[in-house]
């Protein structure tokens, strides 16, 4: 018998040691828990039409989407989903993936090439970092949400081909990037503006339109796009959108969309019509917000190191990755699930307790939650 992944054991004691093994947790089809935990930020991944229109689509293009979208497996739902997308959002155009991920991979490596420089935020999601990776870019990261340091960095590069990347609404902190300061430091040096909006959308914006839209770039010529399908609009699947020679460049060299099947017909329709609930019902985003400010005042108030939100994220520090674990272990046993970040997902000195809010907590969800994250508190918190 051979030992070549003993290593492995080796890794998993240091791990757990270290208080860092991560372990699925099985959700019922139902559940009694308080959930500040999952990205289901307008409350539409069981609405009665989303759920009822994906299980039509089914029903009609059956279980999956049977090949990569350029050879069998984009539908005409696929088509008016990226149509309404774009029109929502103010876009010329867009495309869709069968995952954020993939859309951020599909973004980064289609306008990137070796010899590309990649000016990036330091608070930049794992997605963004692997687009990095495999388009053989070089990466200059700045300062966490500084266009000063995006200026800094544009100005000393003599790359012909630049683009800044970010998040809009990042997913940790729930800090909101400035997207316009940004931009203008981009058109000083000749260089393009990449954005993930995954938690803009149906979130930011007097519509929910999301932050690129509301920072009044969405339709710009130098800016580039995407977002997902999985948080506000309560499916699966992600898209990448902006100008339209920019998106049928991504559609012909983007290999996480060549080689990959495409998004099943079920979550298709099911975020094509949360968009249209999203269209019908301006309030949600409105909603989310205030239950996310609600959130960050309460715990504020009661000694707690909290983010103050600009979407629908809610960052509350723990004083190490343990207490972290601790603390998100504590809520749950009470009825409040809750996510926890710690290393590697973030420095240890910057563990904490992620926060969602949803259009559809009420305000006695609202009030059980703080009184649990407060009574489950551990020393130093």
């Amino acid at each position: 018998m051979t030992g070549v992944f003993d290593w492995i054991d080796v890794s998993a004691r240091r791990r757990d040691r270290a208080g860092l093994t991560r372990r699925m947790l099985v959700r019922p089809a139902r559940s009694a828990l308080v959930d500040l935990a999952g990205n289901d930020y307008l409350g539409l991944a069981r609405h009665p039409e989303v759920t009822g229109a994906a299980a039509e689509a089914a029903l009609v293009w059956g279980s999956g989407a049977t090949a990569a979208r350029l050879v069998s497996g984009t539908t005409v739902l696929h088509r008016e989903l990226e149509e309404e997308l774009a029109d929502f959002c103010g876009a010329e155009a867009a495309l869709v993936f069968s995952s954020g991920y993939l859309a951020n991979l599909g973004m980064i490596t289609a306008l990137s090439r070796p010899g590309t420089l990649l000016v990036v935020d330091a608070g930049n999601h794992a997605s963004l970092i692997d687009g990095y990776k495999l388009a053989g870019a070089q990466v200059q990261t700045v300062a966490h949400n500084s266009p000063q340091a995006v200026e800094k960095a544009l100005a000393d590069t003599r790359s012909a081909r630049v683009h800044a990347v970010t998040e809009s609404v990042f997913s940790v902190d729930g800090d909101l990037a400035d997207l316009p300061a940004t931009l203008e430091a981009c058109r000083r040096h000749n260089a393009a503006l990449l954005v993930d909006d995954a938690h803009g959308i149906g979130v930011v914006g007097e519509r929910g339109e999301g932050a690129v839209a509301a920072a009044g770039l969405a339709g710009a010529p130098d800016v580039v796009w995407t977002l997902t399908l999985s948080k506000a609009l309560g499916s699966q699947g992600g898209a990448v959108l902006g100008p339209r020679r920019v998106i049928d460049h991504v559609m012909n060299t983007a290999r996480s969309f060549l080689f990959d099947t495409g998004l099943a017909p079920a979550p298709v329709a099911g975020a094509l019509t949360a968009l249209r609930v999203l269209r019908d019902r301006p309030d949600l985003p409105a909603r989310t917000r205030r239950v996310a400010a609600g959130l960050h005042t309460r715990l504020r108030e009661a000694g707690l190191t909290v983010s103050p939100p600009e979407g629908a994220v809610v960052s509350v520090l723990a004083p190490s990755a343990e207490a972290a674990v601790a603390w998100a272990d504590a809520c749950r046993s009470q009825g409040v699930a809750v996510s926890c970040f710690r290393p590697p997902s973030v420095p240890d000195r910057f563990s904490r307790l992620r926060l969602t809010a949803r259009a559809d907590l009420t305000d006695a969800d609202v009030e059980r939650a703080v009184e649990v994250i407060l009574a489950a508190r551990p020393a130093g918190g």
